[in-house]
């Protein structure tokens, strides 16, 4: 079934661009009535995908709180934990500098915005994205949940992450009383990813109605608009996937070349959905079949999606330069320099913030006086750019999560990679020798 979903997936993919393309040339007339229809049509398509995102925001909260809980009880002390977390974060630090470098050293390769000689916009301009979302002051103080009722109901990945951290540890520090609640937690486990494997199969129905309504309202002729800019970013994208993948070959060696046909179904769903938070289930799954124990792939992985969006931190410079080139603004190397230093840090505080590139961009450019307006020159393709990000962020985290596990000398055996994950209890598997929670 894992295999077919990815060709029912990438159908959908195929199927959305045919029928938006002919609904937008269709209805599509160039008259302000006109794009009022295509985009009322473009809504009804929307409810669909929107159904499949409330339905994955459904399953992620549950999952990440089960899985870490799980996977802290059974690495059996603080030690082994506080290992793993700074090898991890070790690894999102240098793939973030990596991200970001890349991005900027592209950008100013390639040059996509020279040239286009656009006229400063007025100081008042807005592109209309609330920068409020990132306040340095705010997200401290936002890493550590007032409730977990409320931080579950907002998918606030990194408080979920807080909570369970301290009820993990609170389990193995209390031993033998807190084992039904292991037990219990486990079984949630197992609950979550059978949930997983129902929502799932509406995934292809949801791609192809996300992209047929991108196209029903834009067209095809945004592509070729802004074609120049776009295809130097995926060119960029794909020299970072080559980097990732190339570093994972230096430490797990020659198995990582099985890695990306395990993440396969994961990264379409990426890529087709444009969210990095739909294939979260599935990438956890892939893991645990590649060999990955879940109590490492349940604790890199929820730190990861608030850590480590490579693709999306590529986006950042390589956007931000893009508009400073459209105006004729010219930037110091040591602005250049500044400016991948604060989004280094920016980064990290916007995880669970809808559209965060553009949140993080538009704060960015208002420190180095660039027009915030000139992010209308991107917005029109942004869902489409997003789309390769998000399926980017799938593999950096993955890659991330096999180095750990590798670093700790826990790659379990393989499992066949194109059949469904097992229904049994494997799923969550007994703890090897050592591996006793208490």
């Amino acid at each position: 079934m894992a295999k077919k979903l990815t060709y029912f997936i990438l159908a959908g993919l195929v199927l959305g661009i045919i029928v938006g393309w002919a609904i937008n040339s269709g209805v599509g007339d160039g008259t302000p009535a006109g794009d009022e229809r295509l985009k009322e049509i473009a809504g009804y398509f929307s409810i669909l995908t929107t159904i499949f995102l409330h339905l994955i925001k459904m399953i992620i909260a549950p999952l990440v709180f089960s899985t870490l809980v799980v996977g802290i009880a059974h690495m059996g002390d603080t030690a082994a934990l506080g290992r793993v977390g700074v090898k991890a974060v070790g690894w999102f630090i240098a793939a973030s500098l990596i991200s970001l470098s890349l991005g900027l050293l592209l950008v100013t390769i390639f040059q996509p915005g020279a040239g286009l000689g656009l006229p400063l916009p007025p100081a008042d301009a807005s592109a209309g994205v609330d920068r409020s979302a990132f306040d340095l002051a705010k997200f401290i103080g936002n890493i550590f949940p007032e409730s977990m009722i409320r931080a579950m109901s907002e998918n606030s990945i990194l408080q979920i992450v807080v909570f369970s951290l301290f009820v993990g540890v609170a389990i193995t520090a209390v031993g033998e009383p807190a084992r039904p609640l292991v037990r219990a937690t486990e079984a949630l486990v197992k609950v979550m990813l059978q949930i997983t494997d129902y929502v799932m199969r509406f995934a292809p129905i949801a791609v192809f109605a996300a992209v047929a309504a991108t196209i029903t309202q834009r067209g095809l002729g945004v592509l070729s608009t802004f074609g120049y800019f776009m295809g130097t970013f995926y060119i960029g994208l794909v020299i970072l996937w080559v980097l990732l993948i190339g570093a994972c070959f230096l430490f797990v060696g020659k198995r990582t070349g099985l890695l990306v046909r395990y993440i396969r179904d994961p990264i379409v769903l990426a890529f087709s959905t444009a969210s990095s938070e739909a294939a979260y289930p599935r990438t956890l799954e892939a893991l645990d079949r590649f060999g990955v124990p879940p109590r490492i792939a349940s604790f890199v992985l929820p730190l990861g999606y608030s850590f480590n969006l490579d693709g999306s931190m590529m986006y950042m410079t390589f956007a931000t330069i893009f508009v400073a080139q459209a105006y004729g603004i010219e930037l110091s190397m040591t602005q250049q320099i500044l400016m991948l230093l604060t989004l280094m840090v920016t980064s990290k505080g916007v995880a669970g913030v809808p559209r965060a590139s553009l949140v993080v961009i538009t704060a960015t450019m208002a420190q180095f006086n660039i027009p915030e307006a000139g992010l209308l020159l991107i917005l029109a393709v942004d869902h489409f750019l997003d789309m390769g990000r998000s399926a980017t962020n799938v593999v950096g985290n993955a890659v991330a999560s096999t180095v750990v596990a590798k670093w700790e000398g826990e790659l379990d055996p393989l499992e066949p990679a194109d059949i469904d994950p097992p229904k049994s209890p494997a799923h969550v598997p007994p703890p090897r020798p050592g591996d006793e929670p208490f």
